[in-house]
Parts: C-alpha cells; sequence; structure tokens
C-alpha cells in the first residue's frame, strides 16, 4: 500500500525548542527543579515515545522521580492492545485524584495510544477532571507546547484528532541508561489484521530516512550502548513511499556496516512480508541477531483469514523452514492469540500442532481481548472465558515443555553473551543475554556489565540458562 510521507517541518521543531527554553526559564526563576514521573504501559514504541517525552521534560529543566505525590508533571504513556491494561491505566489515574488533591498545582497528563480512542478521550473528559493534557501519538512533538499553555492558561487541553501521522525528527531522547536502546525506524500499521486497534490510533505506516535512522545508532553507540532493538509495527515494510530504493533487509546490512561492538535486533516482523532475501541479509550480517520475532497468531487457516493475516500455516511453516536453512541455530519466537472469536476447539488444536512442529523458543501468549472499533469485536463469539482460559493453560503447559527442551540443549555449550545488569542473586549476580536474546543468569565479575564475554552454561530452566564467565 502506497502513502504519503509527511514530516513535520524543522520550523515547528524549532517552535516547540523554544515553549521548552520558556518553561526552563520559568522555573529557574522559581528557583527550584521540578519534578516528573514517567509511567509508561504498553510495546518498546511506547518505551522509545517515552524517551523522547523524557527528552523535552529534561530540557524543560524537570528532573525525575518515582513518586507520583513528588512530583510536579505525572505523565502516562498508555497502551490499547489489550483491554487489561486499559482498566490498569484508568484504576492508576483514578488514583491519582489523592496526589493531585494534595498538591493542587500537580499537571496530569495521559497521552499514547489508548486515549486516540475517541471512547477513551471522551470517559477521560468526563469522569476524570483531574486529568490536565491528552494528547494521542500523532502530535507527541507538540508536548512542549500543551505543557506550556496549561502552565501560564490553566485549563484542560485535549489533542486527539484522528490523523494518519506524520514522521517527526530532532526531538531530544533521554534514556534510563544501560547497555540497550530501542530506535524507531517506522511508525503506524497499515495491515489491519481484523482485532488490532492499533492502524486505528497510531495511524498509517511511515518510514524514517536510513539518514537519521543510521545517525541515532551512531549516536546510540557512542553512548555506550550495545545492544540496539530497531522497532516498528511491521519492520518488513520498511522504505515504502520513501522512494529511496531502500528496504528493511537494505537497512540492516546498512547498519552492519556501522562501527563498533554491538548487535542489532528488531521487531516485529509480519510474516505476509519476511523474505528470502531478509533471512539471507541476517545469516550475512554478523552483527544482526540471529533471531527473529515472527507472530504467527493462528495455527488455521479460516482463523487465519478472519484474523486478515493474509498468510497460511503453510506459508509461515515454510518461512521457518527457510529461516533455519540460512541459520541453522535461529532462535524464532513468536505471539499467539487464543480465543479468537468463533475459534473452535478443533482449530485451536491446529494452532497447538503448529507449535509443536516449529518447537518456538519462546511464545508471547494472549486470551483475545476485544477491541471496540476493529472487525473482530462485531464478530460471534460463542466460547466463554473459562473455555478460553482452558486452552490457553493447555498452550502454556505445551511451550513451557517446549522451552525447557531447548533451554537443555544449551548446557555445556559456550556462548558469547553481553552483559547487561546485575541480577541481586548471590550465586548468578550478573544477567546476559545470547546472541538470540536468549537470558543468562552468570556468575562473574560486575566490571563485565556493558561489554561481551563468553559464558559456560551450566544449568537451566523453562524461562533461562545459567551459566559462569570463562576463564
Amino acid at each position: 500500500m502506497a502513502y504519503n510521507r509527511v514530516e513535520i517541518a524543522e520550523e515547528e521543531i524549532e517552535k516547540q525548542r523554544k515553549y521548552m527554553a520558556e518553561i526552563r526559564d520559568m522555573w529557574h526563576a522559581i528557583g527550584r527543579v521540578p519534578l516528573a514521573c514517567i509511567d509508561t504501559y504498553g510495546c518498546q514504541q511506547n518505551e522509545a515515545d517515552s524517551e523522547k517525552i523524557r527528552g523535552m521534560l529534561s530540557q524543560m529543566g524537570y528532573d525525575f522521580t518515582d513518586d507520583t505525590h513528588e512530583a510536579d508533571v505525572i505523565v502516562m504513556n498508555t497502551c490499547a492492545v489489550r483491554e487489561h491494561a486499559e482498566q490498569r491505566v484508568f484504576g492508576n489515574v483514578g488514583a491519582l485524584t489523592h496526589t493531585k488533591r494534595a498538591k493542587p498545582d500537580q499537571i496530569i497528563v495521559m497521552c499514547g495510544c489508548m486515549v486516540q480512542q475517541p471512547t477513551v478521550a471522551e470517559r477521560i473528559r468526563r469522569s476524570f477532571r483531574h486529568v490536565d493534557i491528552v494528547f494521542g501519538p500523532h502530535v507527541l512533538y507538540r508536548f512542549p507546547e500543551f505543557l506550556h499553555k496549561v502552565l501560564t492558561e490553566k485549563g484542560r487541553l485535549f489533542s486527539v484528532a484522528e490523523s494518519d501521522g506524520a514522521v517527526f525528527e530532532g526531538l531530544p531522547t533521554k534514556r534510563d541508561g544501560g547497555t540497550k536502546a530501542w530506535l524507531s525506524i517506522m511508525n503506524g500499521c497499515n495491515n489491519f489484521c481484523s482485532y488490532c486497534i492499533v492502524p486505528y490510533v497510531r495511524g498509517r505506516e511511515r518510514s524514517r530516512t536510513p539518514e537519521n535512522i543510521l545517525k541515532d545508532l551512531k549516536d546510540l553507540i557512542a553512548q555506550g550502548c550495545k545492544d540496539i532493538t530497531l522497532l516498528g509495527q511491521n519492520v518488513n515494510s520498511y522504505g515504502k513511499g520513501l522512494g529511496t530504493g531502500i528496504d528493511f533487509s537494505d537497512l540492516l546490512k546498512m547498519a552492519n556496516e556501522v562501527p563498533g561492538e554491538f548487535i542489532i535486533r528488531f521487531m516485529t516482523s509480519h510474516p505476509k512480508d519476511a523474505s528470502e532475501k531478509l533471512f539471507k541479509t541476517m545469516a550475512q550480517c554478523e552483527k544482526v541477531a540471529k533471531h527473529i520475532h515472527l507472530p504467527f497468531q493462528s495455527g488455521n487457516n479460516r482463523v487465519l483469514k478472519e484474523m486478515n493475516r493474509r498468510y497460511t500455516r503453510e506459508m509461515y511453516l515454510d518461512l521457518v523452514k527457510m529461516a533455519r536453512e540460512y541459520m541453522p541455530d535461529i532462535v524464532i519466537t513468536s505471539d499467539v492469540i487464543v480465543g479468537f472469536p468463533g475459534e473452535t476447539d478443533e482449530e485451536f488444536e491446529d494452532t497447538l500442532s503448529l507449535i509443536e512442529e516449529v518447537k518456538f523458543d519462546a511464545l508471547f501468549t494472549f486470551i483475545y481481548s476485544k477491541r471496540t472499533g476493529t472487525p473482530a469485536a462485531e464478530m460471534p463469539d460463542p466460547f466463554t472465558r473459562e473455555q478460553k482460559q482452558a486452552r490457553f493453560e493447555r498452550l502454556v503447559a505445551l511451550q513451557n515443555s517446549i522451552s525447557a527442551e531447548n533451554h537443555r540443549a544449551y548446557v555445556g555449550t559456550t556462548q558469547t553473551v553481553l552483559v547487561d545488569g546485575k541480577s541481586g542473586d548471590s550465586v548468578y549476580n550478573l544477567t546476559s543475554r545470547t546472541n538470540g536474546g536468549r537470558l543468562v543468569h552468570l556468575s562473574g565479575p560486575e566490571e563485565l556489565i556493558g561489554s561481551f564475554t563468553e559464558a559456560e552454561i551450566t544449568d537451566c530452566n523453562t524461562w533461562a540458562l545459567f551459566g559462569k564467565v570463562k576463564k
């Protein structure tokens, strides 16, 4: 699907920089450092957006706290993918009436995918009157302007108009530190899976230019990041509409050529766009992790068609076979939905059999969550929550046994791992990741944090490996 790529003009970003400077000067004149609290829900893309929010707040003179009672500004960056996440957000924002009552000048902000839904925005407007600013993902770059307006004029501000979205560059970012980093290469989605709200709240696919992506990659490497994940709702669609002739595989090659010691990951890949070129590129690029997250969602063709996934079970299995031909040791993880409307017991068995055939290293498993405004929300759904829960437990038990079996194959091997932090355990005091993203609890000196090392794998369980630094 072609689309018109729209990039926010530099003049608009410069206007936001001026608002940032004015807010910083306001606080400086008062003579104190304000505090901000950021609460992020949902996917890695939301985490990346929160890094931009932190960056803008830092430029506006704010420091950060986890204590909502201390904060001058509270930002809740929300997710719309599942109902449970929305209910948790509503519960948490409701509790902020107490902090607002104790600190009347506190500004409460709700942003992200959840608030882009008209029904949610209206609920906030009517029932959560202590919330001051509400804005969707498309206008994240205007956060300084919104905050300035509420600080100087008071009142409430909502900016949730429907939009196809745009690319914006030049915003400051502030990471939590460490070796890992998220790097957005595109926003939005054109796929319209029948169960998914994301295309409606994040807009159409729009890719960033290779030049801007590579600049950010080099900056992250200079900051000491060594585990960098390229983000998009469907990274395999990268480049469509840019007019550069550069697709995602080409971008991986370009990233692989950047000097430095680091590993490149990416997510998420849509099976309908995964290709032999992608697998061949992954195999050839030494800095690209030999891991692919390839959501299959269901093992039954009728259900896949109702989901509007645009591939079949057979096509998916062929992709897995091809990936393993190019990379025999590739780690494959996936997403699966249990209890899609109308899914029968027999159709669910097809999902189990696909899992048994592929033997995924790990699965992210979900019971179907109805999203108002999506086609699936209108489909007949005769099965009860209890029936779906029983299926879910069978699926989890199957995958846990496969994960444990896969992990046992690592015991006795030596793996190159990136040590990324402390575990808090007295024996296995470090955490690390293999090239394929498997968690390794490691025994070794703390000065290894932030570096690659060789680890002897000595034990495992369903969810992780255990090892020691090889001497």
